[in-house]
This record gives structure tokens, C-alpha cells and sequence, in this order.
């Protein structure tokens, strides 16, 4: 089965597919930490499947070496372009599952409420992990060899029986402090990432947030978080954006 789902999902345009054991992850959500303003107040409820999918779309390249001084417009419309497409190739892969007599629960953006402080039950970042597909950054962004951070992600949970990847991804980021340098929000503590660390222990998102919507607000006239200074910088993303 795995074979024709990352067939059928890099035939409608993911650039990227793998495959994750996650049923032991559940247990570290903690629906009673305090929210943000911005988190959903209904209940949480997503079934503990023991398989994720991840799929993950590479940014337009021409787009992301625009960004190195400020968010643009072109920028704007592909974070929601692409956002679009992972909910329909998420929706694709769940309905492929499901005709294969199985369970599947598509992340996609309305399907996907927070908790906390921008936690998610089962971020995709999470299961792309675990999927073998890349690590998390010192801006806790998901960081792949081939297109750097220059990613948008999303995640398929399952009871389907996959093969699943077992090896852990270290992160590459070593010493380098670029997005740390970069970061206008002074949101990235420089601290590299590692399998169970927690996000606030390396990375103030409520720091990020907030500097990023006044960048938004004033380059693009729009209120959302959007920056994209780490994800530019990065060395593997200017190796997929400059052809090195």
C-alpha cells in the first residue's frame, strides 16, 4: 500500500512523501497547559491512529529568494496556494485509504485545532520526523536536505497497516547561527534541536508571532504571521533556491 500512496500522491504534485509509526507520541499532548488568545476553545478530538503520512510541497523557489528583506505578496498567495493543495492531497490520500477498507483522518487546515501555545495533537512537523524526512531546525521550522525549510507540510493518520520508516533524522544545523541572526523577533535561542526536546525550550513562539504580524502588517497590509527571514536564510534552503 505504500508504494501506491506515494504514488498517487507525488503524481498530484507532492514533492516529498514518508511514511511514520506514531501511536507512542500521543501520550506527550497535554490539553491543560494554559492557551494562547489564537487557540481553539472547542475540544480536541482526533483519533490516536497508529500511522502518519506525511506530504510535504516545496515553495516556488523565485518566491522564496524574494523574501530576504520582507514578506511579499507573491509569498503571501503561495503560503496559501500551497496550503490549499496539501489539504486536497491529504483529502486524496485519506479517500485512498478508506477505499482500501481502512481508517484515515486528513489534517488538513480546518480539520487541525490548537491547544496550548501553537501546539497541535499531531503536528506535522512530528510526523515528518518520524517519517525520516528531514529534522527540526534551531528555528523550529522542519528542514529537509533537498529544499532546506522552504517547505509547507501536512499529515495523513491512519489504522492502514504501513511499512513505516525507524530511523530518527539528527538535526544538521551543527553551528551555524544564521536564522538565529536573522530573526527579527529574536525568537530562536540557537540551541540545536533533538528528539524530545521541547519546542519553548529552543524556540519563543509567542515571539515570533508577534513580530511576525507587525512585518506583515506593514509589508503586505495583512494580519497573519508570516516573515519567512529563517526560512530564506537557511544554507539548505539557499542551496535549493540558488542551485548550488
Amino acid at each position: 500500500m505504500n508504494q501506491e500512496i506515494e504514488r498517487i500522491l507525488l503524481e498530484n504534485g507532492a514533492s516529498m512523501v514518508g511514511f511514520a509509526k506514531i501511536d507512542e507520541l500521543y501520550s506527550n499532548v497535554d490539553l491543560n497547559v494554559p492557551r494562547s488568545e489564537d487557540t481553539a476553545t472547542e475540544p480536541i478530538n482526533i483519533p490516536n491512529y497508529p500511522f502518519g503520512i506525511s506530504i510535504i510541497l516545496a515553495h516556488p523557489k523565485d518566491v522564496i529568494k524574494n523574501i530576504h528583506h520582507a514578506p511579499t505578496m507573491d509569498y503571501y498567495k503561495a503560503y496559501h496556494r500551497l496550503n490549499n493543495k496539501l489539504d486536497n492531497l491529504a483529502i486524496l490520500c485519506a479517500e485512498y485509504i478508506k477505499e482500501q477498507g481502512y481508517n484515515a483522518y486528513p489534517q488538513t487546515v480546518s480539520a487541525t485545532k490548537e491547544y496550548g501555545i501553537f501546539r497541535t495533537v499531531m503536528p506535522h512537523k512530528t510526523v515528518a520526523v518520524h517519517a525520516g524526512l528531514g529534522w527540526i531546525g534551531k528555528s523550529a521550522l522542519f528542514i529537509t536536505e533537498k529544499y532546506g525549510s522552504a517547505v509547507r507540510l501536512t499529515s495523513v493518520l491512519t489504522d492502514a497497516p504501513l511499512e513505516y520508516n525507524k530511523q530518527i533524522m539528527t538535526s544538521k544545523c551543527g553551528s551555524c547561527m544564521l536564522c538565529t541572526s536573522a530573526c527579527p523577533g529574536k525568537a530562536i535561542s540557537g540551541r540545536v534541536w533533538s528528539p524530545g526536546l521541547d519546542r519553548d525550550e529552543f524556540f519563543d513562539a509567542m515571539a515570533c508571532r508577534k513580530k511576525a504580524r507587525e512585518i506583515a502588517a506593514k509589508t503586505i497590509d495583512k494580519q497573519i504571521t508570516l516573515c519567512g527571514k529563517c526560512i530564506e536564510v537557511c544554507p539548505y534552503t539557499r542551496k535549493y533556491t540558488l542551485d548550488i
